[in-house]
């Protein structure tokens, strides 16, 4: 990993969305292979930020109807292989040992669907229908332009599999409204980043809350700040941060972003305000906020799952400029 190498990767966002829009507009090779696997169940397995974007997109999927369950590639209790089962593993790399040890159980049962970015990956060798991420060489081995190709992928992969609709899918007007998004955010980051960067690093760590729906924003956004520069980071989902983490307002320094929009965005900051924790406010500007990032398009909650864990992320690259030393570890 060249964590050096971040920053040049996160520029290379908005670039590569437009070109994933040109894509799904030309369909996805691997894709018209799908509906011929006659699945009535649907299995995911990812790891890490591959889960996250797909947890996300399989409760839409849920929320219509369709059998769609996503699981750690590294638990042990998986579902037995059966014949209207189809299994879609998740792997930026295509090399993560837990998946490639999960999906053994289920080779040669014909319905193996790899999501990658490495077509020639081992974990697409395995596979019988390979549907390729088409992010480009992320030179700093952190996952950001995958991670944000996985929301439409995967949403494109379960659309053929399993034929439901739910609303707000991933099209290519949502991925260029988003990569819009993302090129003003870079845009306009020497005004908000210095600011943002000093309130959320706190002595105690960085807790980012989002909506259940948007929860991969807020997960995003901390395993980033954990993997670039190593600071403590933590996600929330916002009506369950009153149960799990309003506690912690009472004896730390506690410092959030808050991905606003959820029902339960006052219950949370009601606490935070009565504390004395310091915040700030993404998607739409929330009481008592220090500071409020808008961008355009960020009430389209695609757009916003393609987009607002960038504050996450520069934030995260501003500190490891802080910490040289942490570049090559």
């Amino acid at each position: 990993m060249d964590t050096a190498a971040f920053r040049a990767d996160l520029e290379l966002i908005p670039e590569t969305l437009d070109a994933l829009a040109d894509a799904l507009d030309s369909g996805l090779p691997g894709l018209d292979a799908l509906p011929t696997l006659g699945a009535a169940r649907v299995l995911v397995l990812g790891m890490g930020s591959s889960r996250y974007a797909a947890d996300v997109v399989a409760r839409r999927y849920r929320a219509v109807g369709a059998n769609v369950v996503v699981e750690l590639a590294s638990a042990e209790l998986l579902p037995p292989p059966a014949p209207d089962l189809a299994v879609v593993a998740v792997s930026a790399t295509g090399g993560s040992a837990e998946v490639l040890r999960a999906v053994e159980r289920y080779r040669g049962t014909g319905r193996l669907i790899a999501v990658t970015n490495r077509p020639d990956s081992a974990l697409a060798r395995l596979a019988d229908v390979v549907v390729p991420l088409l992010a480009g060489v992320e030179a700093s081995g952190v996952a950001c332009r995958t991670f944000r190709a996985t929301f439409p992928v995967v949403d494109a992969v379960l659309g053929m599999t399993t034929g439901a609709t739910p609303e707000g899918r991933f099209d290519a007007t949502k991925l260029r409204r988003a990569a819009h998004a993302n090129a003003q955010l870079l845009e306009r980051a020497a005004g908000w980043l210095e600011p943002m960067t000093s309130l959320l690093a706190g002595p105690a760590g960085t807790w980012i809350l989002a909506p259940v729906e948007r929860l991969s924003s807020a997960q995003q956004s901390a395993l980033m700040l954990r993997e670039v520069p190593r600071r403590s980071a933590f996600a929330s989902e916002t009506g369950d941060w009153s149960h799990v983490d309003v506690y912690l307002t009472k004896t730390l320094d506690y410092r959030a972003l808050v991905c606003a929009g959820s029902p339960w965005d006052a219950q949370a900051l009601e606490w935070m305000r009565s504390r004395g924790s310091r915040y700030a406010s993404l998607g739409m500007e929330l009481e008592g906020s220090e500071l409020a990032i808008r961008y355009d398009h960020d009430d389209d909650e695609q757009v916003a799952l393609l987009s607002e864990m960038l504050v996450g992320e520069l934030v995260a690259d501003r500190l490891l400029h802080a910490s040289p030393g942490l570049r090559e570890t």
